[in-house]
């Protein structure tokens, strides 16, 4: 399996829960508003024997008209209709914003039409009882009865080699992923397992909706990947967005 990091940029997030750049040569983080947390955001892109997967979706911004995931992806040599799956753990705007596309209409079309969506059932109810800030979900709105979109319940398994499960913490229907080939096992925790520093530490985040159970999930998942060889993939690690503890 090949794993491509498709980072969009730092980025700092205060309690408004705007996303603003930042450049981590000019700028500091001392300057900006008291509790702000400083993130990368950085969707990945995995490469199988069946598929190429997009791991969560980003922010959903634009360069020069294209969608920034689009590029990303080019510049990594994959055409994005070329993208098989899509794996969202959940629908905040970090994540999801670059799950459609907008015309000058306005009207929204799915990002990757080639692709199966798969989706958190409850999470995406959740989202439209939720709404703004922490979802825009007007951006993903047409994953609703959608036959590209395939929808989770609790726990299973994808195309016989990704499990999935409903985990909460971060959000009550966080969902992670674990990909599972030739004996190896790549784990994507989301925004319950962040940033490889968190994995190693234990830390009940205020910005989580049960603090306590992602931390609690954390240790379990650190020490089960430690004696399984799991590679790690870390959304908003700055320096590291992917790690092998047994290397």
């Amino acid at each position: 399996m090949k794993i491509i990091p498709l980072s969009e940029g730092s980025f700092t997030i205060d309690k408004t829960k705007v996303f603003v750049p930042f450049k981590l040569e000019e700028d500091e983080l001392k300057s900006r508003a008291k509790g702000s947390l400083l993130v990368e955001v950085q969707p990945f892109a995995v490469i199988t024997g069946k598929d190429i997967l997009l791991l969560d979706t980003g922010l959903g911004f634009s360069l020069d008209g294209k969608l920034q995931i689009h590029k990303n992806l080019e510049d990594a040599g994959i055409d994005p209709l070329k993208v098989t799956k899509v794996l969202l753990t959940h629908l905040h705007k970090d994540h999801a914003g670059g799950v459609s596309v907008t015309d000058k209409l306005g009207h929204h079309s799915l990002a990757f039409p080639n692709a199966t969506y798969y989706v958190p059932k409850e999470e995406l109810d959740y989202a439209f009882e939720k709404g703004f800030p922490s979802y825009f979900t007007a951006e993903f709105e047409i994953l609703t009865n959608n036959s590209k979109v395939v929808l989770l319940e609790a726990s299973g398994v994808i195309d016989g080699y990704i499990d999935y499960e409903l985990v909460g913490g971060h959000s009550p229907y966080h969902h992670a992923f674990w990909i599972k080939e030739n004996g190896k096992t790549i784990f994507f925790g989301g925004d319950v397992a962040p940033q490889l520093q968190q994995m190693k530490s234990k830390l009940a985040a205020k910005y989580d909706f049960d603090g306590r159970k992602s931390m609690e999930l954390r240790h379990k998942w650190w020490k089960q990947g430690q004696e399984e060889n799991w590679t790690f993939l870390f959304y908003h690690d700055i320096k590291t967005p992917f790690y092998t503890p047994n290397r």
